[in-house]
């Protein structure tokens, strides 16, 4: 029997949770002189770094003395220490560059961990400073298989298996609905009533999103930047267009592309490019756009119930973006990393996700259905003939089975990826 959202809160209320991003991320810290771990808010990256790292001196940019220090002496913060962990480091941009010349500095061989719900990659002050020296990762909220205490998503590494064999079976099935009104989020593992999930939701919105963005960047109108990430949320799983969300919000174009901006640095949204290798075919170019977690999408389009959630029309996006979290992390685990597209043609054909490795591919379908059938592939057989060197082709559903519905399309259920 597996764990539902119920028993998993339960069980792992008050210990940490190892997160799969470990082992990989201290193989960074072995080899670079500066690791970088980015992540929204809330996603557990100090929890992470006390945890796993207890023999570095941790400081944390939150504190206005510390940053204060950071600002007119970053010397003295690893005067006495050769390894540090600065976390938000993103909210003293000049510490990079100190940190470049200590890194650069023939006497000092010591060991940087920075942390920040900045994407730092996207920071051009940061990324000038740390060219060449640094290496970067990224952490997502807590996923299903995490949550119930799996190291590793044995599942989906073997679909990479050319020659995987399994056959029909019954696996028990998992309501995605409390997951998209709950999320990912590591502190909502505590919370037991729906109430106090929004309580948590609404002050994440207010306390993180607005208070960090605005030190990022000016929001000229906090009336006008909520417009907007309304309008992305009902959006997200969906191409972006940016005019439209523009004139949807009644918000200025350029304002808007602002907005956008900001909540991508921020790791709040992503965009997901089109998979494209072929120019002589009529694809569509533009990225989707995604909400890091399902419930911050689902809270800020207005749904505040699971009766409300599972009739609203934005419902295929929400179930898509839950397994975009799951793909995405599961993409940031492999080494090298892998990377995840979309595909579309002109004409509305369209393959969910397309996971790239290599020269390999993974094609991903997602149906909110618990009875798939061959119908529903339709779309990944004619990517599949499109891209031969395409492992296989996976629907995700809401079911219960694992079930071939092709010789090259395996159905799963939503959670059996992370498991």
């Amino acid at each position: 029997m597996f764990l539902g959202m119920n028993e998993i809160i339960s069980s792992n209320e008050i210990k940490y949770i190892k997160r799969r991003l470990c082992r990989q991320l201290k193989e960074m810290v072995d080899v670079s002189p500066v690791t970088v771990l980015t992540g929204a808010r809330q996603v557990g990256k100090s929890t992470l770094l006390k945890q796993e790292f207890t023999d570095y001196s941790y400081f944390t940019l939150d504190d206005l003395g510390v940053r204060e220090q950071a600002r007119l002496d970053p010397q003295s913060l690893w005067k006495n220490t050769s390894h540090i962990i600065i976390d938000e480091a993103q909210k003293q941009p000049e510490l990079f560059e100190a940190i470049k010349l200590a890194v650069d500095s023939s006497k000092r061989r010591g060991k940087f961990i920075l942390s920040g719900s900045a994407n730092l990659l996207l920071m051009e002050k940061v990324t000038e400073s740390l060219a060449g020296r640094a290496v970067y990762c990224e952490l997502f909220p807590m996923t299903y298989g995490e949550m119930a205490g799996r190291i590793e998503a044995e599942n989906f590494l073997g679909l990479w298996a050319p020659g995987l064999e399994t056959g029909a079976e019954q696996v028990g099935a998992v309501d995605p609905l409390p997951f998209l009104m709950r999320g990912f989020m590591p502190p909502v593992l505590e919370l037991v009533s729906d109430v106090s999930v929004l309580h948590w939701l609404e002050g994440y919105i207010r306390t993180y999103l607005e208070r960090d963005l605005r030190e990022l960047s000016q929001v000229d109108s906090l009336v006008d930047f909520r417009k907007v990430m309304r309008m992305l949320a009902l959006r997200t799983g969906n191409i972006l267009n940016q005019a439209d969300v523009a004139k949807d919000s009644g918000v200025t174009h350029p304002t808007t592309h602002r907005y956008i901006r900001l909540l991508e640095v921020s790791n709040i949204i992503a965009r997901v490019p089109a998979y494209s290798t072929n120019r002589g075919k009529r694809l569509v170019k533009s990225p989707k756009v995604f909400f890091v977690d399902p419930a911050i999408a689902v809270f800020l389009s207005g749904y505040f119930d699971l009766e409300n959630v599972a009739r609203c029309r934005e419902f295929g996006g929400f179930f898509e973006t839950l397994v975009y979290l799951h793909l995405r992390a599961q993409c940031e685990l492999m080494t090298p990393r892998a990377t995840l597209h979309y595909w579309r043609t002109v004409s509305g054909r369209e393959v969910d996700f397309v996971v790239e490795h290599g020269n390999r591919l993974l094609a991903f379908e997602v149906k909110f259905t618990s009875n798939p059938t061959i119908a529903d592939c339709r779309n990944l057989l004619l990517f599949l003939e499109e891209y031969p060197e395409t492992v296989r082709g996976v629907l995700v559903h809401t079911g219960d089975r694992v079930v071939w519905l092709h010789s090259k399309v395996l159905a799963v259920p939503w959670w059996w990826l992370d498991w």
